[in-house]
């Protein structure tokens, strides 16, 4: 590995300047490059911070960035550092830097990173849903048969699922996950996370999908349950001898069957013609 040039990707906040690291704002005033997806939020972000920054400033966004991540590589080869910073959040993760990246770890520049806020885990922090296993999907396709098929591909998918998703394709993003996980599973949709109207509401998908039907703004995050694996077939020997056991304390048979069959999730007529045989 080098040790001269050096590649940091800067995690910026997602929406409070104060969530700034103490190392963030060294790097921005040390660095030789620093190559912002949006130069002009960069700089009001610097002046909300009172720091200013040291080195030339290049855009670095979607449109630019195959051809400008060759020409930060050979700012790092000579032995530079090149600090790259988004709108929010880690440059990579659904924002520009993969390409930079990936080319400096062929290069062999070192690859360093300013971990900051994270609309992925503080989203998944607020769902209430399992975050002990989870998977980052991004951005759903735009195009209706292209979301319904990679909706479709996560329908067995036992981790909860983040998603990101504009704000004027959120109701159509919604039906189309009710459709593919089903009407009730459980989600909850994050909006403007650590910012003044911050909102989290949460419910069924199809019950979401008719709240944003009414028009949502700003940054969504939205946060799916994952898929629950049928259990298999109940025990048999089991439920009846929970039925026997309520009749024996004083619970009419009937109502005994129909309630021990509910909870089982299974036909009443099976139960009982289990508890007569």
């Amino acid at each position: 590995m080098r040790e001269d040039g050096r590649l940091v990707l800067a995690g910026a906040p997602i929406g409070q300047a104060g969530d700034v690291s103490p190392r963030l704002r060294e790097a921005l005033r040390s660095a030789d490059v620093v190559a912002a997806e949006d130069t002009r939020r960069l700089r009001r972000l610097a002046a909300d911070l009172g720091v200013e920054i040291g080195g030339r400033v290049v855009s670095y966004y979607d449109a630019n960035e195959a051809g400008r991540a060759q020409e930060l590589i050979e700012t790092l080869k000579e032995g530079r550092t090149v600090v790259v910073i988004t709108d929010a959040g880690m440059p990579g993760v659904s924002d520009p830097g993969y390409r930079l990246t990936r080319l400096a770890v062929e290069e062999g520049v070192t690859v360093t990173a300013l971990p900051g806020p994270s609309a992925v885990t503080t989203a998944l922090a607020v769902s209430g849903l399992p975050s002990d296993r989870f998977c980052f999907e991004g951005f759903p396709p735009r195009k209706t048969g292209e979301r319904a098929r990679r909706l479709s591909a996560l329908s067995g998918e036992e981790r909860t699922m983040v998603f990101f998703e504009a704000p004027h394709r959120l109701a159509e993003s919604l039906e189309a996950m009710a459709e593919a996980f089903g009407a009730e599973r459980p989600a909850a949709v994050c909006r403007e996370l650590t910012k003044t109207y911050e909102e989290v509401r949460r419910g069924g998908l199809a019950e979401l999908a008719a709240w944003a039907a009414g028009g949502v703004k700003g940054e969504i995050t939205v946060v799916v349950a994952g898929h629950v694996p049928d259990e298999g077939p109940p025990d048999l020997e089991a439920l009846v001898a929970e039925v026997e056991r309520r009749v024996a304390a004083g619970e009419q048979r009937k109502a005994a069957v129909a309630e021990v069959a509910k909870a089982a999730g299974m036909p009443k007529r099976e139960l009982y013609d289990a508890v007569h045989r």
